[in-house]
């Protein structure tokens, strides 16, 4: 007989399943609808996942009530800006859900309409300084994700974001990052984290910016800490790990403190939002070389073209072409592989196949990744020589990214890419990985780093 804690789990997951499909643009059944309006009435389903699936069926056309107050309603909660007190019928002012002019931003979203620059600016600014509720922020990411984010919106969210970093000064101007949006779904091991080590071992600096998982099962920052890599904060630290190895991580939690405010928010909805783009837009290092994998060809311009209008001198934006209408923010073994590029203050379009670089094409399910213990497993393994596709797709993305870092050979020769140059920084790739251990050795290496510093990770 099945308990009650194992049927609120499939109701859970069916209407996780409903609210994926709603805000991901699909029509769904009425019958469907029902079932999700009667899970949220009953109270199975929280408020940040319920007013996420009320602002689906609003930008639907399905339903006309403002989906913050319809979602309290169901609830039988007191409406926004209120609360019951002990008397019935009687209620106190409570800290409002959101500011008036934040109000008005989220009816002018939710109607379908693109904010202007000075409204996008606003909007940030109050989400930044945690302002807005979070019934508020989940209709309003929603809304974005479902309408599709503007250039003009994601430049507001950068200048609001960076004007609240905690920045990392003299880095080495050659210094590189290497990152992903996240937002494609698809829950791989992770690739960039693994490229960092193969280019640092290589000599590259490499000042990596990462993340905790937020719409996937293990971001960067979550293997790192299962690995037991540092994760400083202290600029001296940094700079030393980056002087010592030719490379240091900086979580995302500990250098973006505003970020408190949208990360339980984020992890509720469970989909990625405009905040996917953010941190590879906002590297704390300032670094101006950058290989940036994105969940959509559709981000690929507006990606580069952000960071080149914030002072990045050559940038790779990357999306793997998986088939079946699946893209990976990274270079793939799974199909071609599109890339928009800025060298030399020009902005151009590329195709990278990995079969012309002799790398056997493979399925996007022969890198799945899983828990944070199995990744880091994972990339422990590749580290002391494992070989697959795991191996042969960080050997692609590390031979490209030393070319955006401006080491070894450059793979464009008359605007197409030089596939000759590229299996051979893809020869350089595999010599550290495999012949002479200096991946691992790197590994080991920043493992014991100021073994007195506490590993630590904010937020």
């Amino acid at each position: 007989m099945a308990s009650s804690r194992d049927s609120a789990s499939v109701a859970s997951t069916t209407f996780r399943d409903i609210l994926g499909r709603v805000a991901g643009g699909e029509v769904v059944a009425p019958e469907q609808v029902k079932v999700a309006l009667d899970a949220i009435r009953s109270g199975g389903v929280d408020e940040i996942p319920a007013i996420a699936f009320l602002t689906g069926l609003y930008m639907h056309g399905r339903i006309l009530a403002d989906p913050v107050e319809l979602e309290a309603e169901l609830r039988n909660r007191a409406p926004a800006g209120e609360t019951s007190d002990a008397q019935p019928g009687n209620t106190v002012p409570a800290t409002p859900a959101m500011t008036p002019e934040f109000r008005e931003i989220l009816d002018w979203t939710l109607a379908g309409h693109a904010l202007n620059a000075d409204m996008a600016q606003v909007a940030f600014d109050q989400i930044m300084d945690g302002q807005i509720g979070a019934g508020g922020l989940a209709a309003f990411l929603t809304a974005l994700h479902m309408r599709g984010e503007t250039v003009t919106e994601l430049e507001a969210a950068v200048r609001a974001m960076r004007a609240r970093m905690l920045a990392v000064p003299g880095m080495p101007e050659n210094a590189i990052d290497v990152c992903g949006t996240g937002g494609d779904g698809l829950g791989t091991l992770n690739v960039s984290t693994a490229v960092a080590f193969v280019l640092a071992a290589l000599g590259v600096p490499v000042v990596k910016h990462g993340n905790r998982a937020l719409s996937s099962r293990s971001g960067a920052t979550d293997v790192l800490l299962e690995l037991g890599v540092p994760l400083p904060v202290d600029h001296g630290h940094i700079g030393g790990m980056v002087a010592e190895h030719k490379l240091a991580f900086l979580s995302a939690t500990n250098h973006h403190p505003a970020m408190r405010h949208v990360g339980a928010v984020r992890r509720a909805l469970g989909f990625r939002t405009i905040f996917n783009l953010l941190g590879p837009l906002c590297n704390p290092a300032g670094v101006t070389r950058q290989m940036v994998g994105v969940f959509s060809p559709d981000w690929l311009d507006p990606m580069v073209r952000t960071l080149q209008a914030t002072g990045s001198a050559r940038v790779w934006a990357v999306c793997g072409d998986c088939g079946e209408g699946r893209f990976i923010d990274e270079l793939t073994l799974a199909g071609p592989n599109h890339a928009t590029v800025l060298e030399d203050g020009q902005v151009g379009s590329l195709i990278v196949e990995a079969g012309k670089a002799g790398l056997e094409p493979r399925p996007i399910s022969a890198i799945a990744g899983g828990s944070p213990v199995h990744n880091a497993r994972a990339l422990h393994d590749l580290a002391h020589g494992a070989r697959g596709a795991y191996r042969d797709t960080v050997l692609l993305n590390a031979a490209v990214a030393l070319h955006v870092a401006d080491r070894k050979h450059n793979i464009i020769r008359g605007g197409a890419i030089d596939y000759t140059a590229l299996r051979e920084n893809i020869r350089l790739a595999a010599g550290v990985l495999v012949e002479n251990g200096r991946v691992a050795a790197v590994l080991d290496a920043v493992r014991s780093f100021r073994t007195d510093m506490s590993n630590r990770v904010t937020g």
